[in-house]
């Protein structure tokens, strides 16, 4: 060419090198060639427009899937597309291997890509042999995909940084492996480093507080969103003269920074060294680029989990009390397990609340749901409760006022009806010296006595409406003691039936469990969670085993005594059980559950006909007193002896003076009945005067021990 021609045409320079030119827009699905470029793809030497699906049938199926992967890859990183592509004919034989080179650009507005760029054949590998290693053939794209795969699950499964991290470094590129990972992280207008993997950790020092505006090649990625790709020590020391000799000192040949990009938001840099060359081809810049999106997506999840965590935590520690100063006289352990929801605490709480007699109140209870309401309504509740609890009132009142306050808070606001909510609670008040208990329960699972023989029964106390209901409802109290020797267990229902337990079955596990336990009483929590919620529970699911999971509050109060465990060591227990239960002239309702506390009672008894008649003796013997005089009947139920052969004595007191005696009622009569039936069904009986009052009472004799006869003192 002489000097002062024109230069020839881009078209006549790339046809003469045999290279040609392509345009690809998404937007319109068109792809346009030339006719350098239609000869290649194996169609009439001649300029054409093709569509997206045309083009597809000309390209190998995985090159099509290879171009879309590597043009999204060099669009995040701002650098060039570069990818080979096999050319198949109408019969799906490779005719050609040619190589593009394009600048791909994306338009955000259109939300399409467009390409232009260069198509030339290249001779390796020929045509029909198997191919070395490539960016389209070969068993090392086979290994990039099972790779990508097995990294891909393992980091999905992490569930903190510190597991991200540890799997982070134990990654294996296939054909070729970092020796040394950095994981960097921003902290405001700082550089600094989460994790790392290949070197000591005092070797890192001068890069784990860096300014972001350093010359830095993460700091650079941090900045702009774009990786970084150093082939070589040369380039390193071009680029980034500043910190080369800190990176020197490492022995490193070639190094990879790549963004931590989640929710279009870089949160840090990922660092691959190498110490030896890498060329960073497009294939390999993908498998890096698609690691470090793997891992910042698995860093964002576990740092989201351990935020939430740390609050949960935080707010948990904060919403259920300790258990505060010591009860004198009594011993007292407590469980939250949640297991209902995402949160560590839900709607379930317990609480100690020293009152201004000297009394103490235990407090347990499970607000309706199990989400961030249900948590803040509890919150609230608890500290209702111990507000009115420390002023002084008695266990009915302050169930009365909590149920007026949460009916307030839930139905004050714009709630629709379907999220009101309301709460069982059962509340205690405890006199240490003496053992009474006064309990008051608004809808909550009864009590439950472990006997200081072992023997676990439920302990049916009256109730109310669960709170929130009804702002008016109104708490009976019931009164009992707890006997030296003697635990009451008190629980939300998540305890009963966490499994797929219904109330029975679940109270049957339950009973099974504090009946053979012989330690104290923190072990005997751990026992009772551990019965429900441990291993174990897979092997005794109930009938409703596809039933959500609830929440778990426990609490015990123990009397030590006989028999507890609360010692330093187990006490033998006791060969007796002994029960009290009062029944005012006002709660006849309480009949009932004077029955279902003698049949608890005697759960393991073993005629099933003797206690048929013990309950009916017992109602015939509380309803005379009701029925007959102005005053309260207090029933006293006593098992004597162990194994076989036990003796069961019931006696109920009242302040009456008048004596019952024999009549001989009528075939139509409603009444007159009682003693001829203690007669007929007691194997002994009697009726005792007292100082002031009364007492009649039975006995049965368990079938297997000694002869039954009359006692002495029998009419």
């Amino acid at each position: 060419m002489r000097t002062g021609e024109p230069l020839p045409s881009v078209g006549d320079v790339l046809a003469a090198l045999a290279t040609g030119l392509w345009h690809w827009d998404t937007a319109t699905g068109l792809v346009t060639v030339d006719a350098e470029a239609a000869r290649l793809l194996g169609l009439p030497p001649e300029p054409a427009t093709l569509t997206e699906a045309q083009t597809r049938a000309r390209f190998h199926p995985v090159d099509w899937n290879e171009i879309t992967g590597v043009v999204r890859l060099a669009v995040a990183e701002g650098t060039l597309a570069e990818v080979r592509i096999r050319i198949m004919d109408g019969d799906g034989k490779i005719v050609r291997v040619v190589r593009s080179r394009s600048k791909p650009s994306y338009d955000p507005e259109r939300q399409a890509y467009e390409l232009i760029g260069t198509l030339q054949e290249v001779t390796e590998p020929a045509p029909g042999t198997a191919a070395a290693r490539s960016a389209v053939t070969g068993d090392w794209r086979r290994s990039r995909e099972a790779f990508l795969l097995d990294a891909g699950r393992a980091l999905a499964e992490a569930r903190s940084t510190a597991e991200v991290l540890r799997v982070a470094g134990g990654l294996s590129m296939p054909g070729f492996s970092p020796d040394g990972l950095v994981v960097f992280g921003v902290q405001g207008d700082r550089l600094t480093i989460t994790g790392q993997h290949g070197h000591q950790p005092a070797d890192m020092n001068p890069f784990s507080d860096m300014p972001l505006d350093t010359p830095y090649p993460a700091a650079d990625v941090v900045r702009t969103g774009r990786a970084v790709y150093l082939s070589s020590p040369e380039q390193y020391k071009e680029r980034y003269p500043v910190t080369w000799p800190l990176a020197r000192v490492f022995g490193r040949r070639s190094w990879a920074f790549l963004p931590l990009t989640a929710g279009g938001r870089t949160m840090g840099a990922w660092m691959a060294a190498f110490t030896y060359p890498v060329a960073f081809t497009p294939d390999e810049r993908a498998v890096l680029t698609t690691v470090a999106r793997m891992l910042a997506q698995a860093l964002s999840r576990a740092g989201a989990a351990e935020s939430e965590r740390e609050l949960t935590e935080g707010l948990q520690r904060s919403m259920l009390p300790s258990l505060g100063p010591e009860i004198p006289g009594m011993r007292v352990a407590a469980r939250y397990i949640p297991t209902g929801g995402g949160l560590q605490v839900g709607g379930d709480w317990y609480d100690l609340i020293p009152l201004p007699s000297g009394r103490f109140a235990l407090v347990i209870g499970d607000v309706q749901g199990h989400d961030v309401r249900a948590a803040g309504l509890m919150g609230q509740l608890r500290i209702a409760l111990r507000a009115y609890a420390a002023e002084g009132h008695r266990p009915d009142a302050v169930l009365s006022r909590a149920s007026r306050f949460l009916h307030g808070v839930t139905h004050a606001g714009d709630d629709p009806p379907a999220d009101l909510r309301f709460a069982t609670c059962l509340y205690v008040e405890a006199d240490p010296p003496t053992g009474r208990l006064e309990i008051a329960r608004a809808g909550h699972p009864h009590p439950v006595i472990r006997m200081a023989d072992g023997t676990v029964m439920m302990r049916p106390t009256a109730g109310g409406l669960p709170l929130g209901i009804d702002p008016d409802a109104d708490y009976p109290t019931t009164r009992f003691t707890l006997e030296p020797g003697e635990t009451l267990m008190l629980c939300t229902d998540g305890l009963i039936e966490t499994g797929g337990h219904d109330l029975e079955s679940g109270w049957r596990r339950l009973r099974a469990t504090l009946e053979d336990h012989a330690g104290d009483l923190e072990s005997l929590a751990d026992a009772l969670v551990q019965a429900v919620h441990g291993p174990s529970s897979h092997h005794t699911t109930g009938p409703l085993a596809d039933r959500r999971e609830d929440d778990i509050a426990l609490l015990l109060l123990c009397r030590p005594g006989d028999g507890c465990g609360c010692g330093d060591a187990v006490a033998v227990r006791p060969p007796e059980r002994r029960t009290l239960l009062s029944v005012a002239q006002d709660e006849p309702e309480r009949i009932a559950e004077a029955r279902q506390h003698l049949r608890e009672l005697l759960h393991d008894w073993g005629s099933a006909d003797q206690v048929d008649s013990a309950v009916l003796l017992v109602s015939e013997m509380v309803t005379n007193v009701l029925v007959h005089t102005d005053a309260d009947a207090l029933l006293l139920a006593e098992v004597v002896g162990e194994g076989a052969g036990r003796r069961l004595r019931v006696e109920v007191f009242d302040s009456g003076d008048d004596l019952p005696h024999r009549r001989r009622p009528g075939e139509l009569a409603s009444s007159g009945r009682g003693l001829m039936l203690i007669e007929l069904l007691a194997d002994a009986w009697g009726v005792d005067p007292r100082g002031e009052g009364k007492s009649i009472w039975f006995e049965l004799y368990e079938p297997g021990g000694p002869a039954a006869g009359l006692s002495e003192g029998a009419a």
